[in-house]
């Protein structure tokens, strides 16, 4: 093939991918094979804290999102109940508490505190790379009440609508 996509592509998308998602999960790598301390320690628990949280997030906001968009009387609209009032963003914001989770589960082993750089990365690629920035700059432009909607919800960490004033 004379553009060199094939070639391009594998560097660029499959070999990035598989490099990322190494580095990314070195908190599960590095728990599996670290030495386990005797029994569960309070970091284990705070990890799976984390963990359940994140998850119920992720999986419950984009359950919600799914069903406003089946609703034909939605279009057009923003969703702004249940998860969606208090973040813009649940399902990233759980994601990245989910990879939280999983650091908390290897720090909890020897010498593993060193992969806090994998929850540090995804959540970064999460709100400046390829999640809550791309998306926001997409909508604003295409919804009108995003605006307002900006306005009074959080971005990224749930937290109570401000009022409108």
């Amino acid at each position: 093939d004379p553009s060199g996509f094939p070639l391009r592509s594998l560097y660029s998308v499959f070999w990035l991918q598989a490099i990322l998602l190494w580095a990314i999960s070195m908190p599960l790598l590095q728990a599996q094979r670290a030495a386990r301390p005797t029994g569960l320690v309070w970091l284990d628990l705070l990890g799976l804290v984390f963990f359940v949280i994140g998850f119920v997030f992720e999986a419950g906001g984009d359950w919600q999102m799914a069903r406003f968009k089946a609703d034909p009387a939605n279009r057009g609209k923003v969703l702004d109940r249940a998860f969606w009032r208090y973040t813009r963003h649940p399902n990233y914001f759980g994601d990245a508490m989910v990879w939280w989770g999983f650091f908390l589960f290897a720090a909890a082993t020897p010498r593993s505190l060193w992969t806090v750089y994998s929850p540090i990365v995804m959540t970064f690629l999460l709100l400046r790379v390829s999640g809550v920035a791309l998306l926001e700059k997409g909508l604003r432009g295409t919804k009108p009440e995003y605006r307002d909607y900006v306005e009074r919800t959080s971005a990224f960490f749930p937290w109570f609508p401000k009022r409108r004033s």
